[in-house]
């Protein structure tokens, strides 16, 4: 029989031999805030997360400039070069994404080539933690739309469709996403909305991190229903009311935490939002950043839009 002390020692040369068999992490590894440039020369923003699987794989998902969070089922690094393909979502083409980099004072760089035979550019920065040390002093609360106009804003992606009818800010039809021209760090948000059968909208916190909006009555919970965080966070409950209904959000935004409250129900508690959506404007994520409604869906109402932004 082993002596008590004999286990102990045996199980201390078992943990320093696994442990001498574990490479450290390539310097990989992390969030990275990604930025492509097109043929046309704009800038789009991306998401990519690369984590260790096991002893030497490395694994990942992404956010695109459209869509959701996808996976990479394996990322290749050697000698400071990585590669990696991401399944197609919304995009035009057959063919996987194929992106290469190469790791270099602390960021990468490279070019990606679309499913559909573009060639883009793009670099990455790592992702801040946005960590705050205590909790925000709430200042004064704002008030986005004032009922009669669309003083404070400015539309992007497309051609405005935006009006104020009878005190709602009203999207008319599929067209521009509408900004605050005032940018924000922390904050709370109130914001009541009404959408059409089968609608479909979001709010986007920062311009980065969509709230969605979407007719979700009936429907199972998922990332992409209302009170989710688009493709990465599930609401806990559907408390959704439906279509034609006014209906209510309560979004606290502190650093990365979010909490979301839906028709007065807390569907998300303190959870945080790993990296940027789909469809946001930037991946300035360490930045302040507006407001933004998405219109490029179709009909939507907005009124008592109100923000109280941290001091």
């Amino acid at each position: 029989m082993l002596r008590p002390g004999s286990i102990a020692a045996a199980c201390c040369l078992l943990a320093t031999s696994l442990s001498a068999q574990l490479p450290g992490q390539p310097p990989i590894v992390g969030k990275w805030d990604l930025t492509l440039t097109a043929p046309d020369g704009r800038s789009l923003p991306s998401w990519l997360e690369v984590h260790q699987s096991g002893t030497h794989t490395l694994v990942g998902q992404m956010v695109g400039v459209v869509g959701s969070v996808r996976p990479i089922s394996q990322v290749f690094f050697a000698s400071d070069t990585m590669r990696f393909s991401l399944p197609p979502q919304w995009e035009s083409g057959d063919s996987d994404f194929q992106f290469s980099g190469v790791f270099a004072n602390g960021t990468l760089s490279g070019t990606v080539v679309t499913p559909d035979g573009a060639h883009f550019t793009w670099t990455a920065v790592r992702a801040p933690a946005l960590a705050r040390k205590g909790p925000p002093v709430w200042g004064r609360p704002i008030k986005l739309f004032n009922g009669t106009d669309l003083t404070g804003w400015h539309t992007v992606g497309g051609t405005n469709q935006w009006k104020a009818i009878s005190g709602v800010l009203t999207n008319t039809q599929r067209g521009g996403n509408l900004v605050t021209d005032q940018t924000f760090t922390d904050f709370t948000l109130h914001a009541e909305y009404r959408y059409p059968a089968e609608g479909n909208s979001g709010i986007y916190l920062r311009g980065r991190y969509e709230a969605q909006i979407e007719d979700s009555t009936g429907r199972e919970l998922s990332t992409g229903g209302l009170g989710a965080i688009y493709g990465f966070l599930i609401p806990n409950e559907n408390a959704a009311k439906g279509a034609n209904e006014w209906q209510t959000y309560d979004i606290t935004l502190v650093g990365r935490l979010v909490t979301v409250v839906l028709n007065g129900k807390t569907v998300v508690c303190r959870q945080n939002i790993p990296g940027i959506t789909g469809g946001a404007l930037d991946s300035r994520e360490g930045e302040p950043g507006p407001i933004m409604l998405q219109g490029d869906h179709g009909p939507v109402e907005y009124r008592n839009v109100i923000l109280t932004p941290a001091r």
